[in-house]
């Protein structure tokens, strides 16, 4: 049988654990505004369309959007026809929460990220024949 020589070698990096962390809650403010943006867009086609706002699935994507979109309510008019309305604030509430996000998420990498640091610890692992450690 043919003899196999394995190595494993095994490294700790200084400020890995730290980059992934500011990864992760990068990623996190990237979703959540991935939902918020999903959801007041969903309000913005369900009033252009001119959905019922009596249905209960619509009352409660209103209800939650309301939240996110009363700040910009009384920017604009909303022009409207047979029960349809084009509702510029819901646009204007999408682009401002972007832009937030978007600060907020370039905030915490600048504050946070730590770049990579020197390799550290390394361990060697040799095995030959199958178990035999060298």
């Amino acid at each position: 049988m043919t003899d196999y020589k394995e190595v494993r070698t095994t490294q700790t990096e200084q400020g890995k654990e730290h980059r992934i962390n500011t990864f992760k809650a990068t990623q996190l403010i990237w979703l959540l505004l991935s939902i918020l943006e999903g959801l007041i867009g969903l309000r913005f086609i369900f009033k252009l369309i001119g959905v019922n706002a009596e249905n209960a699935f619509a009352q409660f994507l209103y209800g939650i959007t309301n939240i996110f979109v009363a700040p910009f309510a009384t920017l604009t008019g909303t022009p409207s026809a047979g029960g349809m309305q084009l509702e510029f604030s819901s646009l204007i509430a999408m682009l401002v929460y972007a832009l937030v996000a978007w600060a907020v998420e370039r905030l915490i990498w600048v504050i946070f990220y730590r770049p990579r640091g020197a390799v550290e610890g390394v361990t060697k692992t040799t095995t030959i024949d199958g178990g035999k450690s060298s």
